[in-house]
């Protein structure tokens, strides 16, 4: 697997300083977990930020804190089995799907294409996408950030093709028509701050439905 699209540097470090959305927070990981030369950029922003938090000045606690904190790191955690990533879903996707592919739960769209909205807090909405290949969606543009993660198969547009690890990331600058591409069905893990416009009727007609 060759990954060519990745993490743009003033996202990893919104990521590395944790002020991302959960929904944005769940695919950086996902690219995270499939892609060294980002989780390795990474770590050259978390080391920045601890250098920052040692130049910080101090503030004084409230009485009791200390103890408050030892106790509770000396309560047992409960024991949570790691999942193991399979052939689709890395762990960190898994963890919010419940299991592998056979436990989402897909809704369809139309056109054989589905999505799955996966529980994250409001600031931004995650999804999984199925879309058969050779099928196109419709084309859009967006009001916001929307971060699109290829699992399975491949998708092309008119910015450029992205497969499997591939990152594309769309803003309001940004029409575009994504295609899946012939010979394998394409699966995206997509995250969207606000709704996309789309350019046809019958979309932006079933987009409070679907919650796109």
């Amino acid at each position: 697997m060759t990954i060519r699209h990745h993490i743009s540097d003033p996202l990893l470090m919104a990521y590395s300083s944790g002020v991302l959305p959960e929904a944005f927070n769940l695919v950086l990981a996902v690219h995270l977990s499939l892609c060294d030369e980002c989780k390795a950029r990474l770590g050259a922003f978390d080391t920045v930020g601890g250098v920052l938090l040692d130049s910080c000045e101090t503030v004084a606690m409230a009485n009791g804190s200390l103890a408050a904190t030892l106790a509770k790191l000396t309560q047992p955690a409960p024991h949570v089995p790691p999942r193991k990533s399979n052939k689709i879903l890395p762990a960190p996707l898994m963890d919010y799907v419940g299991g592998g592919l056979a436990a989402v739960k897909w809704r369809s769209l139309g056109m054989g294409v589905r999505q799955a909205i996966l529980p994250t807090d409001k600031a931004a909405t995650a999804r999984l996408l199925y879309i058969p290949a050779g099928q196109e969606v419709p084309d859009h543009g967006h009001r916001g950030t929307e971060l699109t993660l290829v699992l399975q198969g491949a998708f092309h547009d008119k910015v450029a093709r992205f497969g499997r690890g591939d990152l594309e990331i769309a803003n309001e600058d940004l029409n575009h028509q994504p295609i899946a591409e012939a010979g394998e069905d394409c699966i995206c893990l997509a995250a969207t701050d606000a709704p996309l416009r789309f350019n046809a009727l019958l979309p932006r007609l079933a987009q409070p439905f679907f919650r796109i």
